[in-house]
């Protein structure tokens, strides 16, 4: 041994033993390998499992977010489109939002969350930043029905903007259809003119849109031209709306002399 370890004669012998040991220690340390990888194996497969959960959890939070933030993006555009109109109308005017639509076939009616309690009154003018919807027929301490322009029952003293030729345009019961009445064949009327309430009446605000002649039709046998129009107004796809007091500065200005005057 002590040669050995000065001169390594025992080099190739040992190195035998260890070759021929090798395959005993390789087994004896197997099942503590084979713990080991299980082991981490299970851990690892727990980890991944609860990061999955966790990723899920933190994607349908950041889902649920988005869906929010684009929401409060679209009423965000449509308030100021209905600002940008109001600008327009210089009138007074109050936002209010639909809370129902009437569902009966040929009934075109919605429900707004203003009512007496906001000054709403019958007859009261209601638009959206595209153009007029229609008019209060019912008003409530809390809110009021409106009856849209497209409603077989509404009428509207309007003119087409080209030429201030005046006529009345009346709802079909179709939400994307209007009728132009009193219109003789020979009128000067186009497919494209836009059509603007007239302010006759003292109802409605004067030179809103109303809506496009869509379509034209003369019968030589019928004394009044078929003219249909689109409306301007999103009739199914508005949320917000305006509550319009149109001649309410006018009607202060008018009575003032008559205050001054008994004072």
């Amino acid at each position: 041994m002590v040669v050995d370890h000065h001169q390594s004669h025992l080099k190739i012998i040992r190195s035998a033993l260890s070759t021929l040991v090798y395959p005993l220690q390789y087994v004896v340390n197997l099942p503590i390998q084979a713990t080991e990888w299980v082991s981490v194996s299970l851990v690892t497969h727990n980890k991944l499992l609860n990061e999955n959960d966790r990723l899920k959890r933190e994607h349908l939070l950041l889902s649920s977010k988005l869906q929010r933030f684009e929401i409060l993006e679209s009423e965000n555009r449509r308030l100021r489109e209905l600002l940008e109109s109001s600008f327009r109308l210089n009138d007074k005017v109050l936002v209010a939002e639909l809370i129902a639509v009437e569902l009966q076939p040929f009934r075109r009616q919605i429900i707004i969350n203003k009512g007496q309690r906001e000054g709403a009154y019958d007859g009261q003018p209601i638009v959206d930043a595209a153009g007029i919807m229609g008019q209060i027929i019912h008003v409530t301490p809390f809110s009021s029905t409106v009856l849209l322009v497209t409603d077989p029952n509404h009428a509207l003293p309007v003119q087409v903007n080209r030429n201030g030729l005046r006529a009345i345009a009346v709802g079909t019961g179709q939400e994307d259809k209007l009728l132009l009445e009193n219109l003789p064949n020979n009128s000067d009327i186009r497919v494209g003119d836009l059509i603007i309430s007239s302010g006759l009446g003292r109802r409605f605000p004067s030179g809103y849109p109303v809506g496009q002649i869509e379509q034209i039709s003369r019968d030589p046998g019928e004394a009044f031209a078929k003219v249909v129009i689109k409306p301007s107004a999103q009739l199914s796809k508005s949320r917000e709306v305006l509550m319009v007091w149109p001649y309410e500065n006018i009607e202060q200005v008018e009575n003032e002399p008559e205050e001054m005057a008994v004072k």
